[in-house]
């Protein structure tokens, strides 16, 4: 068994080099002696990418950087060079309607199967109801009267009360459900409304009426601008924050365990440990009496997988379509090929194309058929984790987990640590909030 480095610095490891373990290793490597252990070929997580047929595959999702964060903005200006190396994009969000709600089927259809030029009606939806028929504009109107009547009684207790609390029956019934209940594959009336801060636009009714006469496309939620790198996608920001610190890749850990007042991983003693890996893991491999009482928990957190195909599709001006409709199984198409010009190094424009869960190539191709932008199908991966789902005690839950092992100077952080449904710049800045909390 071998000390890491033989200076008057402690020791630190971090599991994990994703987003989060990357973030720690950047803002803790002046102070401890760092070795990151990753059981992947390459840095980066869930933000990895591959390249296919010379154009950039986003394996899980499509990865962009905004915040409203001024700490965490400075984090990233610090390592970046954001005028050189990045491009700025507004969001060009949209939704596909399918059933004939839209007005004008022809140009806003959204999808007419023998044709290929589509146009979505904008995302948030509930400031483009102008654009649907009459009768929708109708139903809406009276659900706004209704919800403004009804404002005084309880407020609503789950995601499903929510959406209906806000947005009304008639825009719950067209998008919201079906959209949501193809990602969360789970009733959302058992969603709690813990999981919705800063996830989700919180309009007034107020606002909804002014945007919808004015046709005000919504610029406030954090993403509705980004930064986005001009090569290699977020494998860029992956490498980039690799740059410079000692990973050790293909690294598979089996045992932590505590001897002595160190931890022991991999044969190495370390004076802290920050884990940034799966929480669901640390059941197999954490060796240590205080954790005995979690294990239950743990194991009986919820979540979703994903499965990722690589397509070519029509050409577009969007950034992320958004997919009620029941006639496929797929949710949203991320349009990456449209956030650089060097995402697509052929002439076709590329797209990522998102299904909760795994389903087979044979299930893709059919689904594929179905489809908006004629997608043709290049390749596919399949991810266990990308959603969490919390009931209404994980936060507190996973809260009081942190804090036990942060007495034996274990600590945590990251978006399958805390349970969290968190972006690039949320979990930079829950590693930033964990460091400052525990004076690290």
């Amino acid at each position: 068994m071998e000390d890491f480095k033989h200076t008057n610095m402690k020791t630190l490891a971090i599991i994990g080099s994703g987003i989060s373990g990357l973030a720690v290793a950047n803002l803790l490597n002046k102070k401890y002696d760092i070795e990151i252990f990753e059981k992947e070929s390459t840095p980066g997580g869930l933000i990895r990418c591959k390249t296919i047929n010379d154009n950039l595959f986003h394996i899980c999702g499509g990865h962009v950087f905004n915040t409203k964060r001024e700490d965490v903005m400075n984090f990233f200006s610090e390592k970046f060079d954001f005028e050189n190396d990045f491009i700025k994009s507004e969001r060009n969000s949209c939704v596909f309607f399918e059933n004939g709600e839209v007005t004008n089927p022809v140009k806003r259809s959204l999808f007419v199967k023998n044709t290929s030029w589509v146009e979505g009606v904008p995302y948030p939806i509930e400031n483009h109801v102008h654009m649907l028929k009459p009768e929708i504009q109708h139903s809406f109107i009276n659900d706004i009267e209704k919800i403004t009547k009804s404002r005084h009684r309880r407020e609503p207790k789950n995601f499903e009360e929510f959406l209906k609390w806000n947005f009304g029956e008639t825009l719950y019934k067209i998008y919201f459900k079906p959209y949501n209940e193809k990602i969360w594959h789970t009733n959302l009336k058992k969603i709690p409304l813990s999981w919705l801060k800063g996830k989700l636009p919180m309009p007034s009714i107020e606002e909804i009426l002014y945007n919808n006469f004015n046709h005000i496309k919504d610029k406030t939620f954090v993403h509705s601008n980004f930064w986005y790198p001009k090569k290699n996608g977020s494998q860029f920001i992956a490498n980039k924050l690799a740059e410079n610190q000692n990973i050790n890749f293909n690294s598979e850990i089996k045992e932590i365990k505590k001897i002595n007042n160190k931890w022991i991983i991999n044969n190495k003693k370390f004076d802290i440990v920050f884990f940034c890996g799966n929480i669901k893991d640390l059941n197999n491999i954490l060796q240590i009496e205080e954790f005995e009482k979690y294990k239950n928990f743990i194991n009986n957190l919820e979540y979703h997988g994903t499965t990722t195909v690589f397509c070519e599709i029509d050409k577009n001006s969007y950034s992320w379509i958004y997919l009620p409709s029941t006639n496929y199984q797929s949710h949203r198409i991320i349009c990456t090929g449209n956030f650089s010009p060097e995402n697509n190094n052929t002439k076709q424009l590329t797209a990522t194309i998102e299904f909760t869960d795994q389903i087979s190539e044979e299930e893709i191709l059919q689904n594929l058929s179905k489809m908006p932008l004629h997608p043709r199908y290049l390749t596919h991966e399949y991810h266990k984790y990308t959603y969490p789902i919390q009931n209404n005690d994980t936060r507190e839950k996973i809260k009081e987990i942190k804090e036990e092992l942060s007495q034996q100077q274990f600590y945590m952080s990251g978006r399958f640590v805390d349970w969290e449904y968190y972006n690039m710049d949320i979990a930079v800045g829950a590693v930033k909030d964990t460091i400052e909390k525990n004076k690290l």
